[in-house]
């Protein structure tokens, strides 16, 4: 548990400062990596960033190996409220009534798959067929970027309205999805046996690839819609597509059975239906396009 609340810390924290980093860099593109990773990577600030979300990655790894994944997915999601904090407090970022409220509901979707957890009785597997773990990861990373660049043509679109960054949230929270399985399936090579022999037992198996994928065009995709969307929407999109691909296709793929209990088991399959529920109706556009930061040198001009 405290593992995964410090995760929820890290990862919130890293999204906000890389989110204030790119406020104060040129526009960036997915379509040219080489320039966007120059420009970031030139950004202190943005750096600092990027190493709390690697530290909650490490955060992440020590949570698998004590929970089963839909329980470590639950307790993820409860990030999403410091991250609406801090998004207001340090970069100025309101959320509307229908968000909050959204985010209410997916609130409400974590407590009820927490409820469905019982201490000791829960499954917590280490490994899972890589047929199995390829036939569900492929399409969904093919999935992820085809959606980002759906969502790409139509924001390059004249006289269209703002977008939320929603479309962005869910292709991004694919990719991510896919990290998070290979994430899993890594933390299973860690109990077993020495460094060494982890480390040559991961190498056999698809995950670091999986990684490897995910996080170069992760990185790339997440930091061009960070930049033009607000982060306290599209990181709490992002974060419960994640949650969601993870628990359910997790759980699956590494047989981590679902509760017997029927109490139980209702509770787990309605905050997983509710969640899906608040994703499909969140405004897809903002009422107004977002105002420009003033820059030191405006303020001093007549």
């Amino acid at each position: 548990m405290t593992a995964a609340l410090l995760a929820n810390v890290l990862y919130s924290s890293g999204f906000v400062l890389e989110k204030k980093a790119l406020a104060a860099l040129p526009e960036v593109d997915f379509r040219r990596p080489a320039r966007l990773l120059r420009l970031v990577l030139g950004s202190p600030l943005w750096i600092g960033g990027s190493l709390a979300l690697a530290a909650g990655f490490g955060a992440q790894l020590a949570v698998y190996r004590t929970l089963p994944i839909a329980a470590a997915q639950g307790i993820f999601v409860s990030g999403l409220v410091l991250l609406v904090l801090l998004s207001a407090r340090l970069l100025g970022e309101e959320t509307t009534g229908r968000e909050r409220y959204a985010l209410g509901a997916i609130l409400l979707a974590l407590l009820m798959v927490v409820l469905s957890l019982r201490e000791g009785s829960d499954t917590v597997s280490r490994s899972a067929p890589y047929p199995l773990i390829l036939t569900v990861c492929v399409p969904s990373l093919a999935m992820g970027v085809w959606l980002y660049g759906a969502a790409e043509r139509r924001a390059r679109h004249r006289h269209r309205m703002p977008t939320t960054g929603v479309e962005y949230g869910v292709a991004v929270g694919l990719l991510y999805g896919v990290s998070s399985l290979a994430i899993k399936g890594v933390s299973g090579y860690l109990t077993a046996g020495g460094p060494g022999s982890a480390l040559v037992g991961a190498l056999r198996s698809p995950y670091p690839y999986l990684l490897l994928f995910t996080g170069g065009f992760g990185l790339v995709m997440s930091q061009a819609a960070l930049q033009r969307c607000r982060a306290s929407l599209i990181v709490p999109v992002c974060t419960t597509v994640t949650c969601l691909f993870t628990a359910v296709l997790g759980t699956l793929s590494f047989g981590e059975a679902l509760p017997h209990e029927p109490l139980r088991l209702a509770l787990r399959l309605a905050g997983t239906a509710l969640a899906v529920t608040v994703l499909l109706t969140m405004p897809k556009h903002d009422t107004a396009p977002p105002r420009p930061p003033v820059r030191a040198k405006e303020l001093t001009e007549p």
